[in-house]
């Protein structure tokens, strides 16, 4: 296997808490060590935190967290979600590229790549972008998958904590809990811990 950087996300679905982007290189001398990384959906939380200490400690990487405020702001003005992740796979693909030059991206595939290809020639980044469903199967794609998972998992724990309560993963069974937040901390406060374009705002 030829080194290469692996790229996912996490918090895409999810109505609180952020969206995170996570790019890693893996190459073969890493292999050994990432034994047990696995795509994150399959693994505990617990797991994929342990897991991400384990990664990050050998392998080059980039985790981009958009904190809900940022978010929705950076919505606002794109307003478009696939526009939104081809920015943040683009720039933690260009920083992972500066820590360990390669000539291969492989990306989960979550719209037409063209688009992130065009952002990353923009940028000057030179390298091929592979992007297939179920790249997870590859070990740097299932590494940024943890990597991603951990980082959204440690803020969505952060954010609860500033308000003294613990944010539900997800996007169903969320309005209740919403509504109650609302009650509680004002309708103008929502978009510190939630994403507002999503369907779920109104049924607040």
């Amino acid at each position: 296997m030829e080194g290469h950087i692996g790229v996912d996300e996490s918090g895409k679905g999810d109505y609180f808490g952020p969206l995170v982007v996570a790019a890693c290189y893996v190459g073969p001398e890493h292999l050994a060590e990432l034994e047990g990384v696995q795509d994150s959906k399959k693994l505990s939380d617990k797991k994929a935190l342990a897991l991400a200490r384990q990664i990050k400690s050998v392998c080059p990487h980039e985790v981009l967290i958009i904190m809900p405020k940022r978010y929705n702001e950076l919505y606002a003005e794109i307003k478009n979600l696939n526009r939104l992740l081809e920015w943040g796979h683009a720039k933690v693909i260009e920083e992972v590229q500066k820590k360990q030059p390669c000539h291969l991206a492989i990306s989960d595939r979550f719209a037409d790549p063209r688009g992130l290809i065009s952002k990353l020639k923009k940028k000057g980044v030179e390298i091929e972008l592979q992007s297939f469903v179920r790249a997870e199967s590859d070990p740097a794609v299932a590494a940024a998958s943890v990597l991603a998972r951990a980082g959204f998992l440690d803020r969505l724990a952060f954010i609860g904590g500033q308000f003294g309560i613990e944010l539900p993963k997800g996007a169903t069974n969320v309005i209740g809990f919403g509504k109650r937040f609302v009650a509680e901390h004002g309708r103008e406060r929502l978009g510190e811990v939630a994403k507002l374009h999503f369907k779920t705002t109104a049924q607040i």
